[in-house]
C-alpha cells in the first residue's frame, strides 16, 4: 500500500461542491474504463448534498455508466424510511433520482421499523460482506471514493470522539447517544472506511477549522477521529478557505 495524502483548497463551498462534483465524475469514469463499474460511499451534509446537486447538474455526468455504479453509505440517521432528516432521502432528491441508476446497486442502512439499529449494522456488513467476495476477484479496495465530512469535533461518518463505535473494529457499527441528534445511528467503522481506495474529506466552515487543523496534526491517532481515517491509496482533504483557515503555510496548497 502506497497511501498518500493531500490537501486542496478552494475559494468558497460553492466551488469547492462544483470542483469535487468534477472529480467525483471523473473518479467513477477512470474506474469504469479499468474495471467495468465503480463504486462510491456518499456522505450527508450541507456540502455533502451540495456535491451530489453539482454532479446532477453537470453535462459530464453523461459520461458516467450509471447503471455500473454501486451506491453506498458512510452513515445513516437511524429514522424511518423517506424521513428528510436521512442521509438516503437527500442523497435520492440531489443526485440518485436524476441519473439511471440500478436499484439493485444502490445500498442504503436499514431504517427505523426493520430491527433494531446492531440488526442492521449486521445487515449492512453481511451487504458488503457479499459484495467484497463478488469483487475480490478483480483485487481492487472495496469502494473506488469514499466521501466524508468532517464535525466542529472532528467526528466522520457517525463515529464521534470518545464514542465506543471509534474502536469498534466491525465493518458496520450501530451508534447510540450521539451527541448529535438524532442519537441513534449507523456507521461504517474504521475498518471498512480504511478499505477505500480513496478517501475525500470534504469539508467547508470556519467553525471546521480547528478540527482540520488538529485532525491534520495528529494523523493516525483517532483521538480526533477524522485524523485515523485513511485510504488505501490516497486520503484527500478538499477544503474551502475558510476550512483551511488555520492550517500552517506547508498545507496550503490554494487551488484557483
Amino acid at each position: 500500500m502506497s497511501e498518500h495524502s493531500t490537501v486542496v483548497i478552494h475559494r468558497d463551498s460553492g466551488v469547492l461542491a462544483d470542483a469535487v462534483a468534477a472529480r467525483l465524475i471523473t473518479s467513477l469514469v477512470d474506474a469504469q474504463a479499468h474495471q467495468g463499474h465503480a463504486s462510491v460511499v456518499l456522505t450527508g451534509g450541507s456540502v455533502g448534498i451540495a456535491t451530489l446537486r453539482a454532479v446532477a447538474a453537470s453535462p459530464a455526468r453523461a459520461a458516467v455508466d450509471w447503471s455500473a455504479v454501486d451506491v453506498w453509505w458512510g452513515d445513516e440517521r437511524f429514522l424511518p424510511p423517506g424521513d428528510p432528516e436521512r442521509n438516503e432521502t437527500q442523497a435520492r432528491e440531489a443526485l440518485l433520482d436524476h441519473v439511471p441508476v440500478d436499484e439493485a446497486r444502490v445500498h442504503p442502512m436499514p431504517a427505523e421499523g426493520s430491527g433494531s439499529p446492531e440488526e442492521g449494522a449486521e445487515r449492512y456488513a453481511a451487504t458488503l460482506a457479499d459484495y467484497v467476495r463478488a469483487h475480490q476477484h478483480t483485487g481492487a479496495a472495496t469502494f473506488d471514493v469514499l466521501l466524508l465530512g468532517v464535525g466542529p469535533d472532528g467526528h466522520v461518518a457517525s463515529l464521534f470522539p470518545e464514542q465506543p463505535a471509534l474502536d469498534d473494529e466491525r465493518p458496520v457499527v450501530a451508534v447510540h447517544g450521539a451527541p448529535k441528534p438524532p442519537p441513534t445511528r449507523i456507521s461504517l467503522g474504521l475498518s471498512a472506511i480504511g478499505a477505500a481506495d480513496e478517501v475525500w474529506l470534504v469539508v467547508a466552515g470556519e467553525d471546521k477549522a480547528p478540527a482540520v487543523r488538529m485532525a491534520r496534526a495528529e494523523a493516525g491517532s483517532t483521538r480526533i477521529p477524522a485524523s485515523g481515517v485513511r485510504g488505501h491509496r490516497a486520503t484527500r482533504w478538499l477544503l474551502d478557505r475558510s476550512a483551511a483557515a488555520e492550517l500552517p503555510d506547508q498545507h496550503r496548497h490554494a487551488s484557483p
